[in-house]
C-alpha cells in the first residue's frame, strides 16, 4: 500500500495507515499547494485524508492552526534538503550554493499539478496582514538569508558590511528565481540563479 507525501510523491506505508494527524497534514499540503489555502475547505482535506471532520479538530484547533502546521512542515522539509546539500559542501562557497540547491531540489519534486513556486510565499500571499502564518514564512526567509550570511562571513571575515549586502543580494536572487520558476513551472530559473550566484562568489 502507498500513501501520498506532502509534496505529492508516493511513499511506502509500512503495513498500516499513518496516524490521522500525519494524513491530515499530507492531504492539506497537497491541496494547499495545488489549489491554494483559501480555495481548500476542511471537507476537502478530511475526505482526501480519509478521516472524520471531528478527527481534524481533535488534532488542530482550526483551519488556521492546520495552515501554520503546514507552513512549519514545509520549513522543516527545506531545512532537511539544505542540510543534506550542506553535508556535501567542501567550503563556504559550496555552503552558500547549498541554499540554491535546496530550493532546486524542492522544485524537482513530483507535485500533483506541477511546480508552482514557493509554497510558503504562495500561502503567505493569501493570508491577511498580522496572521501568524505570515510570521512563519517571514522567519523562514530570514533564516535562509542568515544561513547564506554565515557562509559569507567565512569567505569575507574582515568585511561585515559586504557580507550583509551580499547575503541580501543573493537572497533576492534566490527569491526572484523561485518566483519565475513557479510561473514557468520548472526549475530552470533556479539553475540559472545558482550559476549567477557562483559567478558572483568567484569574484569576491
Amino acid at each position: 500500500m502507498h500513501a501520498m507525501s506532502e509534496t505529492g510523491t508516493r511513499t511506502t506505508d509500512p503495513g498500516r495507515r499513518r496516524p490521522a494527524r500525519e494524513r491530515l497534514l499530507a492531504a492539506a499540503a497537497r491541496r494547499f499547494y495545488a489549489d491554494g489555502v483559501t480555495a481548500t475547505g476542511i471537507d476537502t482535506i478530511t475526505t482526501e485524508a480519509g478521516v472524520a471532520k471531528m478527527s481534524l479538530y481533535n488534532n488542530f484547533s482550526s483551519k488556521s492552526d492546520l495552515v501554520r502546521a503546514y507552513l512549519d512542515a514545509r520549513h522543516e522539509e527545506w531545512i532537511a534538503l539544505y542540510t543534506s546539500r550542506l553535508e556535501q559542501a567542501q567550503n563556504p562557497r559550496d555552503g552558500v550554493l547549498a541554499a540554491f540547491d535546496a530550493y532546486a531540489d524542492h522544485a524537482a519534486f513530483a507535485y500533483e499539478r506541477g511546480f508552482r513556486g514557493c509554497g510558503l510565499l504562495n500561502a503567505a500571499a493569501e493570508l491577511p496582514a498580522g496572521d501568524k502564518g505570515r510570521s512563519v514564512v517571514r522567519r523562514h526567509k530570514e533564516q535562509v538569508e542568515r544561513l547564506i550570511a554565515g557562509h559569507l562571513e567565512k569567505l569575507l571575515p574582515e568585511r561585515p558590511e559586504d557580507v550583509r549586502t551580499m547575503a541580501e543580494h543573493l537572497s533576492f536572487l534566490l527569491e526572484g528565481a523561485m518566483a519565475r520558476a513557479g510561473l514557468e513551472g520548472d526549475g530552470s530559473r533556479l539553475r540559472h540563479a545558482r550559476a549567477m550566484a557562483a559567478a558572483l562568489l568567484d569574484r569576491l
